[in-house]
Formats: C-alpha cells, sequence, structure tokens
C-alpha cells in the first residue's frame, strides 16, 4: 500500500517579512484536506531562534492540528529533548496524545545546534545524561502514579491515551545513539544507515527481537511542468539546503544536507526531486506499491499557493491513477 505524508518546519525567509500567519493557516488546512485523503502522518519539527523562524513548538501546532483531523497521526520529528523539562515535557506529550486520541508519535532526539542550547540556559555536554534518562522517566510517569526520581516524588496527570504511553522514536547519529535506541525506543531514525547494523547488534545482546524501522521513504514535489515549477520553487529549496548545512558545518551533526551554489547545482544533487504525477505513479509502480511518499510543500519558505499546487496534483491525478492500477492508498482503505 502507498502511505502519503506531510512534513513541516514552517520556515520563512527574512526577505519575506514577518507575516507568518498565512503559512500557519495553510499548513493546518492542508493537514484537514491530507487527513480527508487518507494521508497517514504529519511530520513537525523543532528548532529554536532560527532568523526564517524555524517552528520552534510542535507541541502546540501539533494540537492545532489535532482539532482538523481524525486519523492522521502526529509526529514530531525531532523534539530536542535536553531543551525540555522533563516534567513538562511528560505533560506536555500526554496532554497532545489526549487531545488527538491517541495519534502522537514522538520523536526524541539530543539536538546539535548550540546556539539552541545557549538560549535555553543549558549546553550540548549535557544531552547524554538527559537522552539516557529521558524513556524511563516518561514511562514511569505516563503511569500517572507517584514515583520516586531523584530524590523526590514526582507525579505527572492525566496519563496518554496510548498504553503505556505513546510510542517513542529515537534519532541519532552515532553508535552510542544507536546503543541507546536499542535500549529504550520503538522506532530508531538513523542519520546514516550503516548505523542500523549496530542497532540491530545492541538488540540482540539486550534480547530484544528485531525491530526495523519503517519501509521505503521518498519526498517529492509535483507538478505539471516540473521546469516552471522549479523557477519559483528552487530559491526556496536552496534557502532550506544551505542553512541545514550551514548548521551542519557549524556543529558536525550529519543532517543529510551539504550547501550548494545555485539552485542549478540543488537540482543536480536530486535532493529536492519535482516529478509530474505520472512520474510519481510510475515510480510507485516501479517499487511495487509499498511505499511511504512524502511531501514538504512549504519547504523553505515556499508560497502557500505553490504548495497548494503541488497538493492538488495528488487529488487531482495520482489517486486516480493508482486507484485505476489496483494500488491500494491510504485513501482508499
Amino acid at each position: 500500500m502507498v502511505d502519503f505524508e506531510l512534513r513541516y518546519a514552517l520556515r520563512q525567509p527574512e526577505g519575506k517579512g514577518d507575516n507568518f500567519q498565512p503559512r500557519y493557516q495553510a499548513c493546518v488546512e492542508q493537514c484537514a484536506w491530507g487527513d480527508k485523503l487518507g494521508f497517514g502522518a504529519v511530520m513537525i519539527s523543532e528548532h529554536h531562534g532560527a532568523p526564517d523562524g524555524y517552528m520552534p513548538s510542535p507541541m502546540v501546532l501539533g494540537g492545532a492540528i489535532a482539532a482538523v483531523t481524525e486519523r492522521m497521526r502526529i509526529r514530531i520529528l525531532s523534539l530536542v529533548g535536553p531543551l525540555h523539562n522533563p516534567v513538562r515535557f511528560a505533560e506536555d506529550l500526554a496532554t497532545l496524545d489526549l487531545v488527538s486520541n491517541g495519534r502522537l508519535d514522538p520523536c526524541i532526539s539530543g539536538g546539535y545546534v548550540g546556539t539552541e542550547f545557549d538560549a535555553m540556559g543549558t549546553s550540548l555536554a549535557n544531552r547524554k545524561e538527559y537522552m539516557d534518562e529521558i524513556v524511563p522517566f516518561l514511562h514511569m510517569a505516563w503511569t500517572g502514579k507517584p514515583f520516586q526520581w531523584k530524590g523526590k516524588t514526582i507525579r505527572v496527570t492525566p496519563p496518554p491515551v496510548q498504553k503505556p504511553g505513546p510510542p517513542i522514536w529515537m534519532g541519532g547519529a552515532s553508535k552510542a545513539a544507536a546503543r541507546r535506541a536499542a535500549r529504550h525506543a520503538d522506532v530508531f531514525l538513523p542519520a546514516h544507515a550503516d548505523l542500523m547494523q549496530t542497532y540491530r547488534e545492541e538488540l540482540q545482546k539486550l534480547g530484544k527481537p528485531p525491530k526495523e524501522p519503517r519501509g521505503r521513504t521518498m519526498m517529492v514535489w509535483l507538478a505539471e511542468d516540473p521546469d516552471r515549477f522549479w523557477s519559483e520553487f528552487g530559491p526556496s529549496a536552496l534557502h532550506e539546503n544551505n542553512v541545514y548545512g550551514q548548521w551542519y558545518e557549524e556543529w558536525g551533526a550529519w543532517n543529510g544536507y551539504v550547501k550548494e551554489e545555485s539552485t542549478d547545482a540543488l537540482r543536480e544533487t536530486g535532493r529536492y526531486p519535482v516529478m509530474t504525477p505520472d512520474d510519481l505513479v510510475a515510480q510507485i509502480e516501479k517499487r511495487g506499491g509499498d511505499i511511504t511518499v512524502m511531501f514538504h510543500p512549504m519547504a523553505g519558505g515556499a508560497e502557500p499557493e505553490l504548495a497548494w499546487r503541488s497538493l492538488q496534483l495528488i487529488e487531482d491525478k495520482v489517486i486516480p491513477a493508482l486507484r485505476k492500477r489496483g494500488i491500494e492508498t491510504g485513501g482508499t482503505k
């Protein structure tokens, strides 16, 4: 089955002004639209203090999305765990799980942008201790019962809908992170594919059954005329790519992005593939119809109107074509 997902960071480069409301409104409306079509999940992320306004409050946005959707999973990927007080973290996650009626998938990572840690009054050096402790803490907190933690009696109420709590995903770019995920996480999302070997080896040592990540995922943007679309979308893609690339250069944690000199150079990398609806349908058929297709419609500050034009092709062209071929999607269950 083909599963469709949405992704948002809600960046808006400074040159586009400081009115973010239309972008946020479009995000919520697009999630409502995707939910009606059977999209499986929306992925929202967290960063702080970015000049382009990278969305800093995914749990607040997640609540807004929960209010206009019924089935879509709300996947926060990633939550920068060490920037959150553990008690408040447990409360906010439980509340979002309640608001969404058990549709929350939190992915916790250690973070890597040092300026965010400085702004929050903490340090990158504190990440290991926090990440080693946060999942056991959440599991105890989500029982709703009092428990002992570092010499204090703590109680978090009310408990989440999902029992014993929302499935915890963990991201990571090191062998230590892979081993930690094996000990604590329900899903591991590695920055490098070779970390899966470390993850599997640790699971085996712990006597745990193998846990594999989600199946194949491809991210695409749709357009009837890819060249024309890229002329509008390319600058936004370049902005997103190069800001991530700059973070990688400054802080050394691999995030999958390398800075490029131009929109043409970026397009050549294939990092932001623009396809026609027919191209996407052919790719899905080639992969046997068992794939997750993710759309990041306002990547890097792309305008909501451009995003809507691209997304509408899913409903108008892609889903009908897949149905004709007998390929099931999340919207044709």
